[in-house]
């Protein structure tokens, strides 16, 4: 299958272009640097150049695919109207061109705010809809084109997809935690956030488009739910610090913008994805990696 990725050189969709090539599929990926097109082609990937405003490239490339695994975002937490309203256009253009060919799209999502009191289970609808929702409401968006013909399916990554050379939430508490000398969680510590390896989200993902019906909502979640407090306890030991509970009230000013999730409530299941997929996670669980170094090496920021 030939497929167009955007996202190709980011943390998860790198890993997955990966797994596409190993698997036998060619790949067409959307690059907006020199520097992630080298990157692209030095593994034998054709380059399109564009970034998630450009939705000429944006709707070539998924012209010319047979199948389209949408794993970009701005991810500009300074901006969230901006970059929602930019999710929600690429998705609905990429649904757009994909009209009536039956082909698979697979489109980023998160297990965050779909359950309450409970984990998250590829049961629960998402509930964010419209423009002006969380990711523009790209998962509901995306599903809209499956009457119309597009194998429309929802990729839900765990809050945490980790190992060496992430960049993402786990990476930022780190930093947050060598900045205050303490290894810090908000609360208690006892809500919990559901985790996967990104060599196991990646296969999932290439699974997904492989063999997933339209209209499935897939959890790349490995580990259910780590508490927050053992979170914080594996990146203490990791890098020699004490532990310590923040008030809820100064998390943002103790953790950056990323204060605003560490004490949400972000477990998840993910039962059906692994019977419909016949996927099992492989990788190191969150606090291995974290015990390993993934985290604390010196090239990690």
């Amino acid at each position: 299958m030939h497929v167009f990725v955007t996202g190709a050189s980011g943390w998860i969709g790198s890993a997955t272009v990966d797994d596409l090539l190993a698997a036998g599929h060619s790949v067409t990926g959307l690059a907006r640097s020199d520097a992630s097109a080298a990157a692209l082609e030095t593994k034998g990937v054709a380059v399109l150049r564009g970034d998630l405003d450009d939705l000429d490239a944006i709707r070539r490339g998924a012209t010319g695919a047979e199948g389209v695994l949408h794993l970009a975002n701005k991810h500009d937490w300074a901006n969230a109207a901006a970059t929602n309203a930019s999710e929600r256009a690429a998705v609905e253009t990429i649904g757009e061109a994909l009209v009536g060919t039956d082909r698979p799209f697979v489109v980023a999502s998160g297990v965050a705010g779909l359950a309450q009191g409970r984990p998250a289970n590829e049961g629960d609808a998402n509930p964010f809809v419209g423009p002006d929702s969380m990711r523009g409401g790209s998962e509901n968006r995306a599903f809209d084109f499956v009457d119309q013909g597009v194998r429309s399916i929802a990729a839900r990554f765990s809050p945490t997809t980790h190992g060496t050379g992430d960049h993402g939430f786990i990476a930022l508490i780190v930093a947050a935690a060598r900045a205050a000398g303490v290894s810090g969680y908000i609360g208690e510590g006892t809500n919990r956030w559901a985790a996967v390896h990104v060599s196991d989200a990646a296969r999932m993902v290439r699974l997904g488009l492989e063999q997933a019906p339209a209209g499935a909502r897939l959890h790349a979640v490995a580990e259910t739910g780590i508490p927050t407090r053992a979170i914080a306890e594996a990146i203490g030991d990791a890098l020699g610090l004490p532990v310590t509970s923040i008030d809820p009230a100064d998390a943002v000013d103790h953790f950056g913008f990323i204060g605003q999730f560490f004490g949400m409530e972000m477990s998840a299941t993910s039962d059906e994805t692994r019977k419909l997929l016949d996927w099992e996670p492989t990788g190191p669980g969150l606090l291995e990696d974290i015990a390993a170094g993934a985290y604390t090496a010196a090239h990690v920021a």
